[in-house]
Formats: structure tokens, sequence, C-alpha cells
């Protein structure tokens, strides 16, 4: 597998490229990841912005494949709580790839050879939802910049929060202390396939002005003749 040195030059990749063909890459090959590669990553995600300029990230890199069994248990618990909700309505077939996607994920977990944990240092107990969100909205920018430099030298990699739903068990695996939060987990490596096109709803769909509701830019379909 390549080494940085190699695939630094993907990083040249214009940011539109990069933003147009991003995606969730789950299936992963077991080859390792140098250092320099995960390193730089890192480096080009702390350059991200964030509250006050507080860079209250902190990245835990896991290679330990004890460590990584023990997120790979708690990705698993966690799954298998939230796939019930996918089993009671019908599924189009992309949901359904997806389905099929993170189960790979959750049974290949021990052989992804990095995993990244992001998390958030200084979030106190007790805070109501949209104080704690300025922690959490603190990393996220950071842990896009992650996925955006994956993508631009070809590794895979994805954002995941089931390995960290159990905040204290997350904690007490990673022997994060009760000022680091875990918040959210990115396992990556060299992708088995290609990243392909991307789908996405259009955007008209999605914007609303002034009020919920108020799509302007929403052309209605046309009357059937």
């Amino acid at each position: 597998m390549p080494e940085f040195e190699a695939v630094a030059d993907g990083l040249r990749m214009p940011l539109v490229d990069a933003m147009e063909t991003q995606r969730a890459v789950r299936r992963l090959r077991s080859d390792p990841v140098d250092d320099a590669t995960i390193l730089r990553c890192l480096e080009l995600a702390t350059r991200a912005p964030s509250g006050s300029n507080l860079q209250s990230w902190e990245w835990v890199v896991v290679r330990d494949p004890e460590v990584k069994h023990q997120l790979a248990r708690l990705n698993r618990q966690a799954w298998s709580i939230l796939k019930r909700a996918y089993q009671l309505g019908p599924r189009t077939e992309g949901e359904q790839r997806t389905i099929d996607a993170v189960q790979w994920q959750a049974d290949h977990f021990e052989e992804v050879p990095v995993v990244v944990v992001a998390c958030a240092k200084g979030i106190r107990l007790g805070l109501p939802p949209i104080a704690g969100s300025i922690y959490y909205g603190s990393v996220y920018p950071a842990v896009q910049n992650l996925l955006l430099a994956a993508r631009a030298i070809g590794l895979g990699a994805t954002l995941t929060t089931l390995p960290v739903w159990s905040t204290l068990l997350a904690r007490r695996t990673l022997g994060l202390p009760w000022t680091v939060s875990p918040v959210a987990a990115i396992p990556m490596g060299w992708p088995q396939g290609k990243y392909g096109p991307t789908t996405r709803r259009p955007v008209e769909q999605a914007v609303h002005v002034d009020r919920y509701g108020n799509r302007p830019f929403l052309v209605p379909a046309e009357e059937p003749v």
C-alpha cells in the first residue's frame, strides 16, 4: 500500500472536486496506513475554525487490536439497536445498500487499520443541548476537514457515532479523562473499491427562505397533459 509520499500530490485536488465526490466509504482494506498519512490528514483537520479559537479537539488514533476490538463491540451493540428502526418499513434500493455497508463495517470493524476518535475537551455535564452543541460544533468542522483530506488522497473514511453512543464505555475504552468526551469515530483505510458517484436530492428541495416551507427555488412538477 502507498505511503504518504506516493499520495501527497492528491491534496492538490480542487476543493470543489473533493466536496462533490466525497462519500461515506465503509468497506476498507486491512492494509496498513502509515503514520505520516494520518498525521497530515489530522494536521489539515486542525486548520478548521473553532469557537473562540479554543481548538478544543483531541484525537485518539487507534491501531491497537484490543482497543479496536472494544470499539467494535460498542459499534455492534449500538448498531443492533439502530438497525431495528430500519426494519420497520419498506426500504429503497439506496437505503438497503447503506444498511449493507453499515453491517459490513460492523462485521469487519476490527480489520480496519486505523480508527480516529474525535473528542471534545471541556464539555460540562448538565448543560442544556444548545449549550453543549457549542462544543460539538467546534469539533465537527475539523472532522469534515479530515474527511476531505482523506478523499483527496484516496483514503476511505466515514463518520460514525455508533462506537461512542455510550460515552461512559467509550471513555473507559480510550482512557479519556472526564474533561474529554468522545464525539465521533472515523474508521480510515484504503478502500476496497473506488469513489463512485454520489446521489443527493436537489438543493432546491432543502432550501427555505425566511420561513420553513417557503421554497421559491423549487420548480413545481409539471402537471400531466
